[in-house]
């Protein structure tokens, strides 16, 4: 994520705390390519097999002897990837307190080897301890859709919000921190629009001396864009009235995978608004069955929506305009690696022709 940066409220004088914010996203497997055994070892009864040290994971055991594409080998994103829509972005903040551990100052009587001799050390060369105290961290991010700042709560250590109060003040508990210690904190974020986000990073903390204290404060700003995920076109189509005589329609929807990832469908579900009911033509509930869906790759799906006429049940009331609302269409798929993304569309249906 490209960040700038605000000045700080005493720019000559650098910040005894850091800022770092690192993107959280599950490893991938490493591809090995095996290559096979050179001609001028290979005798004409003997099967071609791999040079070992073509793999990705060879050992001096039969750990990894198959020339299987994929090792059991896990390697991190190189750099921030793609953030897409329906998916939850994560990410972990990281204040360091950088300043390096305290050296007990020089007494007035030290003195300093020069070239010509003992020099006395002068008051401005003692170092004073500092104190880094009251540590807090905030986020907020913008979404391309709103005008305002939405204010994130953030995870500690233990998996708990961040954002409890002390006992009987109203502003959430800081941390102390020594030299060379850190303060973590975790947000989570669902990505429902495409666009430029920001996320706004603030960090505050008293920074005192024996005699002396301030609260200091920095502000950092992180930008990324979100992609699409799912292209979904409908199509609605009358059908003939039920034994009941309740109206139906069929409802035929395409899933296009607009991400560069593989994805497996696990939920495509109706929605309806009350007095309606459908019936799912698609894939069976078992896994096995799920479809996967490269880059590009489409997926038809369909359902059969019909009007309750029970008496218990309340009528589908239509608009001014004659229009019929469905309701929503909710998409949940996982990704090679297991993570989660859901997209929901907004409300469908249909005009009715007298």
């Amino acid at each position: 994520m490209s960040h700038q940066r605000y000045p700080s409220i005493d720019p000559k004088e650098p910040h005894s705390v850091s800022l770092k914010v690192l993107r959280l996203s599950r490893p991938s497997l490493v591809v090995q390519h095996a290559l096979p055994a050179p001609l001028s070892s290979r005798s004409s009864d003997q099967k071609e097999t791999p040079i070992p040290a073509s793999l990705a994971y060879a050992t001096h055991g039969d750990t990894n002897p198959d020339s299987f594409l994929l090792a059991p080998i896990l390697q991190l994103p190189p750099s921030f990837g793609s953030a897409y829509v329906g998916e939850t972005f994560s990410c972990t903040l990281c204040a360091n307190h950088d300043v390096p551990p305290f050296v007990e100052p020089l007494s007035a009587s030290t003195s300093t080897i020069t070239s010509g001799g003992l020099a006395p050390v002068t008051s401005q060369q003692q170092q004073k301890k500092k104190f880094t105290r009251d540590v807090r961290i905030e986020a907020e991010m913008k979404t391309p859709g709103s005008s305002t700042v939405l204010k994130l709560p953030l995870l500690g250590p233990n998996g708990s919000l961040d954002d409890e109060p002390d006992d009987g003040e109203s502003h959430p508990k800081g941390t102390d921190l020594d030299p060379g210690q850190t303060l973590q904190r975790i947000l989570n974020f669902d990505l429902k629009e495409e666009g430029n986000h920001v996320l706004a990073v603030t960090v505050s903390y008293y920074e005192a001396t024996e005699t002396s204290g301030r609260t200091r404060t920095f502000r950092k700003l992180y930008q990324f864009i979100c992609k699409g995920s799912l292209i979904v076109r409908t199509k609605v189509g009358g059908l003939a009235p039920g034994r009941d005589g309740g109206r139906r329609w069929v409802m035929e929807a395409q899933l296009e995978n607009c991400s560069e990832d593989v994805m497996q469908l696990y939920r495509v579900e109706l929605d309806l608004e009350k007095g309606l009911r459908y019936q799912d033509c698609n894939w069976e509930v078992s896994a096995s069955k799920r479809p996967v869906l490269h880059p590009g790759e489409v997926e038809q799906c369909c359902f059969m929506v019909q009007e309750e006429k029970a008496k218990d049940k309340a009528e589908v009331l239509e608009d001014e305009e004659g229009r019929i609302a469905f309701g929503v269409l909710g998409i949940g798929w996982r990704s090679e690696m297991g993570n989660k993304g859901f997209l929901s569309t907004g409300k469908l249906g249909t005009r009715v022709v007298r």
